[in-house]
């Protein structure tokens, strides 16, 4: 199941997945933007702190995180990388999963 744009409220508060895909056993949450900034992805691993809490609904499932973007700015997808996320970068008319084969993504 692929959804865009799935938002929670709860005691006042909001998380807003901008695509969640999910499968038998994994959850996928992927924040989206044009230009992807350190501060997004920074935004996107708080907020997989707080996924739980708000989708506990899959919390038989494996929760893992990516970023996609046109652009990256300086280190964006280093650091990315390097929190555990899967990266995808617009290649054409597609995306494509910059992480290399010794990638090892985290679990929240």
């Amino acid at each position: 199941m692929v959804s865009q744009r799935v938002k929670k409220r709860q005691a006042g508060d909001t998380l807003e997945i901008d695509v969640l895909v999910v499968n038998a056993g994994h959850v996928v949450a992927v924040e989206v933007k044009s230009t992807l900034g350190i501060a997004d992805v920074r935004d996107l691993v708080s907020d997989l702190g707080r996924f739980r809490t708000f989708f506990p609904e899959y919390a038989d499932k494996r929760l893992h995180g990516a970023v996609a973007g046109i652009v990256f700015e300086e280190h964006a997808d280093v650091y990315a990388y390097r929190q555990g996320l899967f990266v995808l970068a617009q290649a054409g008319e597609t995306m494509q999963i910059l992480n290399d084969e010794q990638f090892q993504p985290k679990a929240w």
